[in-house]
Formats: C-alpha cells, sequence, structure tokens
C-alpha cells in the first residue's frame, strides 16, 4: 500500500506510514513529487567503493567518537548517500525526487520517518532550488516571521510558546522559502513541533505528557492537532527575521535589537540548511537569495533570559519587535 503526503508544498509517495501525518486523501493518484522507498536500499550503493567517493564528515560525533554522518556520492555522482552513525542509511537521488532507506539494529519506522522529515527532506529541498534556514516559523497576521539559531538555540520552544498564544505554526527546523511575485514565502511544513522535555514542562508544566518520537529519541511529538495549536496550511510572505542570540542570565526582559544587512546576510549564510552538499552555483543563487533577503526584510536579534520560566518575556519582545518593523498600524 501507498501513503500520499503533502509535506513542504511537496506530494511525498510513500509505502509505509508515517507518524505524526496526515495522509491527503484528495489526492492520491497521479504523479508524487519525491518517491520514497523505506526498507529498500538503493541499487547502485553495493557496487561502489565509498571510500573513494566521500563527499561531507560531519563534525559532530557521537559517544562512540564515529562522525554522527557521513555522505557519499555514488551512481557516478547522481546519488547521495546518507550514513548514519546509528545504522540509518538514506540514498538521494541528485534530482531530489527519489529517496531510498533502510536501517539496522533496534531503530525503527518511526525513527526513519524522524530523519525523512527532518534533515533528509533538507536535502531534497535544496537539491529541488528551496532555500533553506536552520529555524522556525510561526503566523502573524497574514505574514510569516522566522527564528532562526543554531541548534539548541530555542527555535522550536519560542514557535511552541508563541502557538499557545494563537498564533498559528508554519513550520519547524525547517524554514524552507521560495520567492512568489517578488516575495520570498514561507513553505508549511508538518502539523507538530519538536520539543525536549523542559521546554514541554515550562510551556505546560510537569503534567503534561508528550510521546516521543521514537523509543530510540528523548525529543517529544507536540501534535497540533491533538492539542488544538493552529497550522498554517498555506504559504505565507516573510515579514521579518528573529536571530536568537546567546541567552543571559540578567534578569531582566528579553532584549531585542534590528541588526545591519550585512550582519544579517552573515548569520544567515551561518544557518542555512544543507549547504555543504550544494554545487558551487547553487551555492551562488543562495547567497544572492541570502542578500535579497538581508537588504529587504527586518532582522533583529533577541537575547533570551536563559531560564525557560521567562519565555513569555519572549513572546512579547517578538510582537513588540513584529509591531515595530512590521505591524506598526495593525492590531494583534
Amino acid at each position: 500500500m501507498l501513503y500520499t503526503y503533502v509535506v513542504f508544498g511537496l506530494k511525498l509517495r510513500v509505502n509505509f506510514p508515517l507518524p505524526g501525518l496526515d495522509p491527503d486523501k484528495n489526492d492520491e493518484t497521479g504523479d508524487a513529487d519525491v518517491e520514497v522507498r523505506l526498507r529498500d536500499r538503493h541499487p547502485a550503493d553495493s557496487a561502489v567503493n565509498l571510500s573513494e567517493k566521500l563527499a561531507f564528515t560531519s563534525s559532530i560525533t557521537a559517544d562512540s567518537g564515529e562522525p554522527m554522518l557521513r555522505v557519499w556520492k555514488i551512481a557516478d555522482d547522481t546519488v547521495f548517500c546518507l550514513d548514519y552513525f546509528d545504522g540509518m542509511k538514506f540514498w538521494v537521488d541528485r534530482d531530489g525526487k527519489s529517496v531510498w532507506a533502510d536501517w539496522s539494529g533496534t531503530l525503527t519506522t518511526e525513527d526513519a520517518a524522524t530523519y525523512l522529515l527532518g534533515p533528509v527532506l533538507g536535502l531534497v529541498l535544496r537539491l529541488r532550488g528551496f532555500t533553506c534556514l536552520h529555524a522556525s516559523a510561526v503566523a502573524v497576521k497574514d505574514s510569516a516571521i522566522a527564528f532562526v539559531g543554531e541548534e539548541g538555540a530555542g527555535k522550536s520552544t519560542t514557535a511552541a510558546a508563541m502557538a499557545r498564544r494563537g498564533y498559528a505554526v508554519i513550520s519547524d527546523d525547517i524554514v524552507a522559502l521560495k520567492k512568489e511575485h517578488d516575495v520570498y514565502v514561507v513553505v508549511p511544513a508538518y502539523p507538530y513541533l519538536c520539543l525536549w522535555q523542559n521546554s514541554v514542562e515550562a510551556l505546560y508544566g510537569t503534567e503534561k505528557e508528550l510521546p516521543r518520537f521514537s523509543e530510540n529519541w528523548d525529543k517529544r511529538m507536540l501534535s497540533l492537532r491533538r492539542n488544538a495549536i493552529k497550522f498554517a496550511d498555506s504559504p505565507l510572505p516573510l515579514a521579518a527575521i528573529f536571530l536568537l542570540g546567546e541567552r543571559t542570565a540578567d534578569d531582566h526582559r528579553a532584549c531585542r535589537e534590528t541588526i545591519p544587512p550585512q550582519e544579517a546576510l552573515f548569520a544567515f549564510v551561518a544557518n542555512s540548511y544543507a549547504t555543504s552538499l550544494l554545487e558551487i552555483s547553487a551555492r551562488a543563487r543562495e547567497f544572492h537569495v541570502f542578500g535579497e533577503l538581508a537588504g529587504s526584510i527586518p532582522v533583529l536579534r533577541l537575547r533570551r533570559h536563559q531560564d525557560l520560566e521567562h519565555i513569555d518575556r519572549i513572546c512579547d519582545e517578538v510582537l513588540k519587535g513584529w509591531r515595530g518593523v512590521v505591524g506598526a498600524h495593525c492590531t494583534l
């Protein structure tokens, strides 16, 4: 049986159900944008000497000391092979139209879905021409605001805090951008947020229980539908970007400041998604996009208190910042 899902505006045809997503019942026929075959290895994988095709090695290592991820190019450089430290393995064709996955050990379909809807689809989006930031995004009025930052900066937590106030979630972890009528829009991702347990407790209290994505991963799935949280299921124009900066222990309100375009450009480059595997021409196009964003969209740095109990202050500053640079004449 095949299942059809719409994620990041792409129609995925998958041979296993994906947890956290509802199949698209409106279009179960026709061509898919991406064909995904789980528990199916790419036929060219065993016919090459991988040591000669290494394209990327993650600088982040597992407890064992080995890289979290290695990427090879196989089949005459037409396929990327993503080999994770825990035994999860993906193959993505250069056009971003086909994905294969297989795994070993105690890993599960839930683990495969976690990788697929995160870094693997991030690579697929890049190969298909999307510009991607390591960010989360919510809808304010009829526009999108994005929270950009490195791993652990609080992107998902900030989006969840805004969602608790009634603002619709657009995307988590990856913000995919495309240009429509000279405006960059954020494409909707999937209807859930990925949170650490301490964020769940800070937002909802210790009595709130959320399921893990899998038994092998500690992060929790905040289903938007099950928790009566809004999901923006249509692309929205990007109106402002907040860079989540260093946390502070000072007992003051969160601090925000508008940053100049050149600094914003460097921040975008530092927080782009899956750039290392792009060809030079694609990197050049990305740099051009970031230059346009830095020159046309307000970018603010937000420094937050390190204690998550102050999360409401962050939301206050986000909304004040939004009003100051975008919605001065709007009522939220």
